[in-house]
């Protein structure tokens, strides 16, 4: 007999509601859930897959542990005796920088990958901090950081109420949206044009969100920071600009008015490969549109001047007074964020605090280029890279030289992966934790509500319940956590219940909190739920901007309010936030903070000129995520291949047709890839997808293995770096072209 359970679906940051239907213990389909607040019942191909992927019979059941040489089956008494066994001797000797720690981007879409990486990099004491951040969006963390205090105050489009929405390096037509969570995307760009809104799309290719668009800019890869520093110049040349209502909270107006006249749209036309007037043209209609918004994603973050694109999106919002209004970029509010407190000067926002041993990478946010982790593995010295600890990652794919990084990864004296597949990455490591199928496990987007279009809170648990012979991710981490911190062994619901007193201390002893003053043992004895993380869920909600308060409001949110609502609650669409969120030291939005201003005088180098020769950019595909979805045979095939997209005029030029083989070069290596000619992408760029590669030896998933394609990534080098943010440069790359077979 069939049933159905709910489900947010954990495989974009869309984080659409799923209706599973359940036989026999098992997923055996998935549709869209029509009463979801978010969702409405839309679902793309990956949400439709969900009892593929859940079922996948490559996925680990038992964790493996490495003895003589070789992966093999364990118990998980004896896996977390393994770790304990090859970690802790090397921290005791060599002290805790000799970890690493590596957070893949399908942390963020777990609820025990929101809730545990913090407490397990508090018990290893590490700076060697390394995320799929720095090969994504760390730009914007950085911007967010500089112009408001807080690297994760990330403006993100009202996409349902603006009348003209530019998008710059985002396609989210075939991504799902990414720093932008919103379910429907189509259908909410289809919402804009009907009303009488308009849609550009900045990109040099031609993807189907630029042909969903009134106006598609095919610009050079890379120059998009050029491109808006002439929007900036135009605003302040011609008049346009109103800052408004967000005007009062701003500061270095002047400064940036200052910085922008040299970048006129005749200096940077022939850079950026847009029409001066296009430009202008561009700027006069942000400035004339009732409401607008500029929004900005991986093709303008992974770019030489990622940092400062990042900047001046939101610098063109502030200018034409769409910072912080209806239908212009607006701060969700999610309902485990902290509570609101008055205005008041924070902390600020600083880079370099430390630096990396080997190269001298600067930190952002508490984190070092990924592109730097082979290097700290291989060289020898005090605070070499000897553990390393990767969670749902897959760097060897991911990140620039996988097989540098590859080389580097074998000569570790340990390694954990937690992991449910065994994979280009966690075949290396000593000890693999794989983590329980979605169907059996809780859910909730502590990240993605953040950056959602309009505020609401949901909540799923397990579908199913947990296998007698898997481990919950919660309790993976926890015991993880405790062999890092010298406690392995100890009960695992003590790391649950030590954040939960942490953070009541923290509460009861805050002003502005609603529980200040209170005792913190009797807040926690308030608390619900069926597991430490249901509870410290429960306490995040309690506390948020929609809680209880413990008892002081009624109808606020607690744990059992959101279960009583499976389908969501929906707290209405997003409010003017400014100034309550600042934390920069003045109390404003810093809108010309120094780094910045420094950085600008290497953009101005950039005004000499450009180099000829094709250049590399990446792209998505609806039915994919990354590396970690090439294993489902419903989502592999068909248009999502791995081959190199090249304009017809340049296959021409080089005498390949369609089908025919060439070879590759890029500063860090070569490879050879089949043709795919098209004009989607402009003349002078080749596109290569990401996430592929997956030909070597000692993986476990045969259906990637049996559709490898070619790993982009071993054509960059790593060596490329946008400064202020350490990400690496994996767009707008020069490579060369050779014809290997002329036509298939």
């Amino acid at each position: 007999m069939s049933r159905t359970a709910l489900r947010i679906c954990p495989l974009c940051e869309a984080t659409c509601g799923l209706t599973l239907t359940i036989d026999e213990g098992r997923v055996i389909g998935a549709r869209g859930d029509r009463d979801d607040v978010f969702s409405r019942g839309f679902i793309c191909p990956k949400g439709a897959s969900f009892g593929q992927l859940d079922a996948d019979p490559d996925r680990l059941r038992r964790p493996l542990v490495r003895r003589g040489g070789r992966l093999e089956p364990a118990s998980w008494d004896e896996a977390f005796a393994a770790v304990d066994a090859g970690l802790r001797p090397l921290l005791e000797r060599y002290g805790p920088q000799a970890a690493a720690v590596f957070l893949g981007n399908p942390n963020v879409h777990t609820m025990a990958g929101g809730l545990y990486p913090p407490l397990l990099l508090g018990a290893l004491g590490t700076r060697n901090i390394f995320t799929a951040s720095t090969l994504d969006q760390m730009p914007k963390h950085v911007s967010s950081g500089l112009l408001y205090g807080d690297a994760h105050a990330i403006p993100v489009p009202d996409l349902d109420r603006t009348d003209h929405l530019l998008m710059i390096g985002a396609n989210p037509l075939d991504s799902g949206g990414s720093l932008c969570t919103a379910p429907d995307f189509p259908g909410r760009l289809k919402a804009l044009r009907r009303r009488g809104g308009r849609l550009t799309v900045v990109d040099p290719r031609r993807t189907r969100t630029a042909e969903a668009a009134d106006r598609h800019l095919a610009i050079r890869p890379g120059t998009d920071a050029l491109l808006l520093f002439a929007v900036v110049g135009v605003l302040f040349a011609e008049g346009l600009v109103a800052p408004e209502p967000a005007g009062g909270h701003l500061t270095g107006v002047d400064e940036v008015r200052r910085l922008a006249a040299d970048f006129t749209p005749e200096a940077v036309a022939a850079v950026c490969e847009v029409p001066a007037e296009e430009i202008r043209t561009l700027a006069r209609e942000l400035a004339a549109a009732p409401r607008a918004a500029v929004y900005g994603r991986i093709g303008s973050t992974t770019v030489e001047f990622g940092t400062l694109t990042s900047w001046l999106v939101d610098v063109v919002n502030a200018l034409t007074g769409n910072l912080d209004r209806p239908g212009g970029v607006m701060f969700p509010l999610s309902a485990t964020a902290g509570a609101p407190r008055p205005p008041r000067p924070g902390k600020g926002f600083a880079l370099g605090r430390w630096r990396s041993r080997v190269g001298g990478h600067p930190e952002a946010k508490g984190e070092l280029p990924a592109a730097a982790l082979a290097e700290e593995i291989e060289t020898p010295g005090e605070g070499q890279v000897r553990a390393l600890i990767v969670i749902a990652g897959n760097p060897v794919l991911s990140a620039p030289d996988g097989d540098r990084l590859d080389r580097a990864l074998a000569g570790l004296d340990f390694m954990v992966s937690v992991d449910p597949y065994l994979n280009e990455t966690s075949r290396h490591a000593h000890v693999v934790l794989p983590p329980p199928p979605p169907s059996q496990s809780p859910h909730f987007d502590f990240a993605f509500n953040t950056l959602a279009v309009r505020n609401q809170v949901r909540y799923t648990r397990p579908a199913l319940p947990l296998d007698a012979d898997r481990m919950s991710e919660a309790e993976i981490l926890a015991r993880l956590t405790l062999c890092a911190g010298g406690h392995a062994g100890a009960d695992p619901a003590a790391v649950d219940a030590m954040a939960i007193d942490a953070a009541l201390g923290k509460a009861v002893a805050d002003p502005a909190s609603p529980v200040h003053g209170r005792d913190r043992g009797e807040l926690a004895a308030h608390l619900t739920g069926v597991s430490g993380a249901e509870r410290r869920l429960d306490m995040m909600l309690r506390l948020g901007p929609y809680g209880d308060g413990f008892g002081a409001d009624p109808e606020g949110l607690t744990l059992a309010r959101v279960l009583a609502h499976p389908h969501g609650i929906d707290l209405g669409p997003l409010r003017p936030r400014l100034p309550g969120l600042l934390k920069t030291r003045s109390g404003t939005v810093e809108l010309c903070p120094e780094p910045m201003a420094a950085e600008v005088a290497r953009l101005r180098r950039a005004l000499g000129g450009r180099a000829d020769g094709l250049l590399l950019v990446g792209r998505r595909h609806l039915r994919s995520n990354n590396s970690w979805m090439h294993n489902i045979p419903a989502l592999v095939g068909g248009s999502n291949r791995c081959t190199l997209h090249l304009h017809p005029e340049d296959a021409a030029r080089l005498g390949v047709a369609d089908g025919g083989l060439v070879r590759v070069k890029g500063d860090g290596g070569e490879l050879e890839v089949p043709v795919e000619v098209t004009d989607a992408v402009r003349t002078g760029v080749v596109s290569l997808p990401h996430g592929w590669g997956h030909d070597r030896p000692g993986t476990r998933t045969s259906v990637a293995a049996a559709h490898p394609g070619v790993n982009v990534n071993r054509l960059i080098d790593g060596s490329r770096l946008d400064p202020l943010s350490g990400t690496a440069v994996l767009n707008g790359c020069p490579v060369q072209l050779t014809v290997v077979t002329p036509a298939g």
